[in-house]
Order: C-alpha cells, then sequence, then structure tokens
C-alpha cells in the first residue's frame, strides 16, 4: 500500500478555522422517493411490452425506510431541488454561467471560505496559498482555486486536487506541507462539493446517496487570536487502487462514438464490496498511526469521520475504540446532509468541536474511492 506520513519533529501547523455553506434547499428521503417512484412507473409503462416479453427487466420502487436503514440518510441539501424532483428530468438544473461571472463552485467556496478566515481572525490579504480539493471539478480549467483566490483578493499561489472523498485530508496535509517547508504561512483549504451533479438519480442503488455543500479550513503557522485552536499532530494519507467506487464522466467520453449517450458514465459502486475493504483498513491506519504517536484509543475525545454510510462508521468507531462508539465520540451529520464526498469530516468538525478543552485530541478521517484514506490527528491547544 503507497503511504505517506508526516513527522511530528518540527514547524508545528495548526487548524485555526473552518466555514461551512449549506445550499437553502433540502430533500427529504420520502421526497425523493415519491420522485423516483413516479420515474418507476413511467418506465415500466413506456417498456411494458419489451418487460412482459422478457427483454428487459423491470424497474422497482423504492422506500424512505429501505434508504434509512442501508445508510443512515434522512435528507440532503442540493443546489437545485426542482430538476432533480422532476421525474422526467432528474438532475439539477443548473444553468451555465458567461466567463465573466462567478461560477457555482466559486459562490459557494466564498461563502464558506469567509467563515473559516473569520473564525481563524485572518483577512484574504493574509493568505499565501489556495487549495481547491473535491471530488469533481466544474471545468477542467482555468483551475477552481485560481477563480477562488481571485474572488476573495489574496495573492500567492493556487491548484486544484481531488481524490474523491480523501480530498480535504489529503489537501490538509499539502497546507500541512507547504507551511513546513516555509513556502506558505497560512493556507486556505476548501471543499466545494456539487455531488449531485455526478450522482445518477435513475439508478435505486445510489439516488439516495449525495448532497451538495461547501467545507473550508484554514491552516497557518501559528494559532490565532481567536483562541479556537488545534495543532496537528500528525497527517498519513494512504491509497490503493480500486474499481469498487468509480465515476468514468470525462472529457474523451465525447471520442466513443458509440458510447456517446449509451450508459451512464456517473457514480457506481459496489457497496458491499466498499464495506468489507475499507472499513478495516480505515480502523488499521488510525490503531497504527495512534500508536506511533504513543496516543491510546481510550485518549481520543472524538472522531471526526467520512459521512458515507452510518453502518461503516459505527463498525469503524468501534474497531477504533475497542467498543461501541456513542453520538459524542462519533458524531453524525450524514442524516441530515447525506453523502457529500470530501466535506463529510469536515462538517462534522465545524459542527462538534466546541467542547474541547486544551489538551485533549480527536481524528479527522475521510475515505472513499481510490481508495484512499486520510487520517489527521488533532489536539485542543
Amino acid at each position: 500500500m503507497p503511504e505517506t506520513s508526516a513527522s511530528t519533529d518540527s514547524k508545528e501547523v495548526y487548524l485555526t478555522g473552518t466555514g461551512l455553506y449549506t445550499p437553502p434547499s433540502s430533500i427529504s428521503n420520502e421526497e425523493l422517493v415519491e420522485s423516483f417512484n413516479q420515474f418507476v412507473d413511467l418506465y415500466n409503462a413506456e417498456n411494458a411490452e419489451a418487460i412482459a416479453e422478457g427483454d428487459m427487466p423491470a424497474l422497482s420502487h423504492s422506500s424512505a425506510e429501505f434508504i434509512e436503514k442501508a445508510s443512515g440518510i434522512r435528507s440532503r441539501y442540493v443546489i437545485n431541488k426542482d430538476g432533480i424532483l422532476d421525474p422526467h428530468r432528474m438532475t439539477p438544473n443548473i444553468k451555465d454561467r458567461a466567463n465573466d461571472e462567478p461560477s457555482v463552485m466559486c459562490e459557494m467556496a466564498i461563502t464558506a471560505s469567509k467563515q473559516a478566515l473569520e473564525a481563524a481572525g485572518l483577512q484574504a490579504s493574509d493568505l499565501d496559498a489556495v487549495i481547491c480539493a473535491a471530488s469533481n471539478m466544474q471545468r477542467a480549467y482555468p483551475a477552481m482555486a485560481v477563480e477562488i483566490q481571485s474572488a476573495l483578493g489574496c495573492s500567492g499561489y493556487a491548484f486544484d486536487m481531488n481524490v474523491a472523498c480523501s480530498s480535504a485530508t489529503f489537501g490538509l496535509q499539502q497546507a500541512r506541507d507547504a507551511i513546513r517547508s516555509g513556502s506558505a504561512r497560512h493556507v486556505l483549504v476548501v471543499n466545494p462539493e456539487i455531488c449531485t451533479g455526478h450522482l445518477n438519480f435513475r439508478d435505486r442503488d445510489s439516488h439516495f446517496i449525495f448532497g451538495d455543500v461547501c467545507t473550508a479550513m484554514i491552516i497557518s503557522d501559528e494559532p490565532s487570536s481567536s483562541g479556537d485552536n488545534f495543532k496537528v499532530l500528525d497527517s498519513r494519507l494512504q491509497t490503493m487502487f480500486s474499481n469498487n467506487i468509480r465515476n468514468n464522466f470525462g472529457f474523451l467520453n465525447r471520442g466513443d462514438d458509440e458510447g456517446v449517450g449509451k450508459a451512464d458514465k456517473l457514480f457506481v459502486q459496489e457497496g458491499r464490496k466498499v464495506f468489507k475493504e475499507v472499513c478495516p483498513a480505515v480502523a488499521t491506519q488510525i490503531n497504527e498511526q495512534l500508536a506511533s504517536l504513543n496516543i491510546e484509543p481510550t485518549d481520543l475525545k472524538r472522531l471526526w469521520l467520512h459521512q458515507a454510510n452510518l453502518n461503516m462508521n459505527v463498525l469503524i468507531a468501534k474497531r477504533v475504540l475497542g467498543r461501541d462508539a456513542n453520538t459524542e465520540e462519533a458524531p453524525v451529520i450524514l442524516d441530515e446532509y447525506a453523502n457529500t464526498s470530501s466535506a463529510g469530516s469536515v462538517i462534522a468538525f465545524h459542527k462538534h468541536h466546541g467542547d474541547f478543552e486544551v489538551g485533549e485530541r480527536g481524528v479527522l478521517c475521510s475515505f472513499g474511492a481510490g481508495y484512499s484514506i486520510g487520517s489527521v490527528i488533532l489536539e485542543r491547544c
């Protein structure tokens, strides 16, 4: 397994502020299921003859109970609600913008970034770098990070990166490395996730998984004056190639004349395989990381885990702590937000860190397609 770990014997680095942009619209499981089942009825009626002759299978209804049991998700925030719930469309309606207008992702990022800067007691002009780390960028170039940098009015450098659901933790380590190398003092890591844009809402097994959101983190070489600071004790990254979570949508799709419009190129996964392979790998990484720092799992106050599936989080927390975790020890936000890819663990941290006392520790951890795993040990200071 390729693995990188940043040691703790050099310049100290701090997480000094976070921000969160939540879209104004939310879709409940019941609303989503009603739309999906209408689509199923339309599909089965339009293809009744072929289905009756056995040439194609009939589609099955979904249910809110099935969704919550399978995932723990009850609702999700979305950039556009009407387009998703239209059984004749079933994709968000996001109009294209002129090149001289701010992009959708940039707008989301600015809101979250300004919150993070305020929490850190900094101005945009204090930033030396911007890392836009997310599952999918809305364009290939110019980099989203450079647009965000320009909109904020900061200088230095900026770049995009994608490690799917682990993008935020991987971005955090890149920020940490930049500070430790001396190339930056304050780095913004921002995670605009329009996950509903790469979700097939006609697929019963996955139509409920994702929501939209944006998170932001400020990583600095010194604590902020606000006093709400966490020292980054260690960060560890790991990748293992797997096709069990995949998205084939890309600029080369248009080069395959036979494939155009023939098949869904969006998110697909083998959920059971992912569960079986990822959970033990995540728990092992966290336990080995803690052992290398001489930290006992019992010394942890909280696990801010990636918010993809409640059953995965329950199992990972149990393997790390050696017992079942309560919701204070492993907070859940996916019931409200669904899977927001790289942003999920950051949302959990953003909403559930205010009760930490100086010296208390927690683990910020993400995992997903790749496979990729990123774990960060944080200590309140």
